[in-house]
């Protein structure tokens, strides 16, 4: 049998100008059916070639009438198996910047930019008015507050409560001062109580005991007592320093004896107002009422600080002195130009209340202790507390008065203001000079004795 022959008859047309596929597939495939015997096709190599040469040529021309109708890109195209690159860290934000493309008609890729630098604040000049306070600072203020404890009565000598602010005015030295701090609160004392013990006292000596306890038994929460005796110039003793244990004054009082000397009843005002003055001043307890409670006669004999420099030191510090003078047992003869121990002793008392805006108290009898008592605690517990900032910051030791005016209301009972009438600025580096003190013996030890240094000056 011979071999058929599969053979590929291609129509040509000569005036055909354009070449259709479909057509060329079609009359191929006619051609491939037209074969009779398939058992006997063998590939020939000249076949493969051909049909290699065909494919090769209708890709080609697929290929080019796509791309024709494709805008062109400019991009690089990465031939082979695409890899995942790993994500960029967190850290590393600022991307990759791509090359410029070259050529005409090239465009470039848009890309992401760079953030913006962070804005920058700028610094607000520093206020020389102000200055930043940590939390754990402690804020001081160069300033000195004068500090007034005010009562105001009516022509009874009632006091007068729940007054305001606005109806105070304070004048130092005639000038007119701004009120830093205004407090009709009541708070705590610090209080010293001096008693005479000197021979003149003893007939009354029992009923001052009682009034002495009445007094410290109205302390409330927060009150502070120390104690003093005073006979002469070397036997000023404390018996009980400060303590708010009721007890231990009692028993403090209780230990009181009459003894004889010649009375240092200046001695003993000024080392008790000082220690009342500097009890834990500037602590914590500072805003507390400072006071001194003296009980005597009046009659100084031979004390070692003359009476002007009581006076000073007192005008110095914000200690109120009350005192129950017990005058009626002194003479009342006087001299041609020599006043009588009485009066003298008026006039001290006097004089050391009001220079310190405290009261002084002369019982007729001695029933009228328990009313004085009672009067005393009053006042201390109704009065106001007023602060300024004095205008005039000298420290020259010059005294400067002081007064309080009250608002006085229509139909009204008069209203009196009383204070301290003055104060004597701090001097520049000044000192206060104190004496040496020495402990006495005593019936009764006491390791508390406190006493001015030996009078060296000659008695009147």
């Amino acid at each position: 049998m011979r071999r058929g022959r599969l053979l590929w008859i291609l129509p040509v047309s000569p005036v055909r100008k354009s070449f259709d596929i479909d057509r060329f597939l079609g009359e191929g495939l006619a051609v491939m059916m037209k074969v009779r015997n398939f058992r006997i096709l063998r590939p020939r190599a000249s076949t493969v070639v051909l049909f290699v040469a065909l494919s090769a040529v209708l890709s080609f021309m697929i290929s080019g009438a796509s791309s024709a109708q494709q805008p062109s890109d400019s991009r690089p195209r990465t031939a082979g198996t695409a890899s995942v690159e790993p994500s960029p860290s967190p850290q590393n934000t600022q991307p990759t910047p791509t090359p410029a493309q070259s050529g005409p008609g090239r465009r470039i890729a848009p890309q992401l930019g760079a953030p913006p630098p962070p804005p920058v604040l700028k610094q607000k000049p520093p206020d020389p008015t102000s200055a930043e306070i940590d939390a754990n600072s402690t804020l001081k203020i160069d300033t000195e507050l004068v500090t007034l404890h005010v009562r105001v009565i009516d022509r009874n000598n009632h006091p007068i409560n729940n007054l305001g602010k606005d109806e105070f005015k304070i004048l130092e030295n005639g000038e007119p001062q701004r009120i830093f701090s205004f407090n009709s609160e009541e708070v705590p004392v610090i209080y010293g109580l001096a008693v005479d013990t000197s021979g003149s006292l003893r007939p009354a000596f029992e009923q001052v005991l009682n009034a002495a306890k009445a007094i410290i038994n109205s302390n409330k929460r927060g009150d502070e007592t120390f104690l003093e005796r005073f006979i002469s110039s070397d036997k000023v003793e404390t018996v009980q320093d400060f303590t708010a244990n009721r007890d231990a004054l009692l028993d403090g009082l209780d230990s009181l004896y009459i003894e004889g000397g010649q009375t240092a009843v200046i001695d003993g005002v000024y080392l008790a107002a000082e220690h009342v003055a500097e009890y834990k001043k500037g602590g914590d307890d500072d805003r507390r009422r400072r006071a001194l409670i003296v009980v005597t006669d009046g009659e100084d004999r031979a004390s070692y600080y003359p009476e002007t420099e009581l006076f000073k030191r007192l005008r110095e510090e914000d200690v109120q002195i009350y005192l129950i003078g017990f005058v009626n047992e002194l003479e009342t003869e006087k001299g041609f130009i020599r006043k009588s121990p009485k009066e003298k002793a008026v006039n001290l008392i006097n004089r050391l209340a009001s220079e310190t805006g405290g009261r002084a108290f002369f019982p007729q009898a001695i029933s009228e202790l328990p009313q004085i008592a009672n009067e005393i605690v009053r006042d201390l517990r109704t009065q106001y507390v007023i602060s300024y900032d004095p205008t005039n910051k000298a420290h020259d030791g010059s005294y400067r008065s002081i007064k309080v005016a009250v608002d006085q209301p229509s139909g009204a009972d008069k209203r009196i203001a009383l204070t301290r009438p003055g104060r004597t600025a701090p001097r520049e580096g000044a000192t206060v000079s104190r004496p040496a003190t020495k402990t006495t013996a005593s019936p009764t030890t006491n390791n508390n004795a406190r006493q001015p240094a030996t009078n060296t000056r000659k008695s009147p």
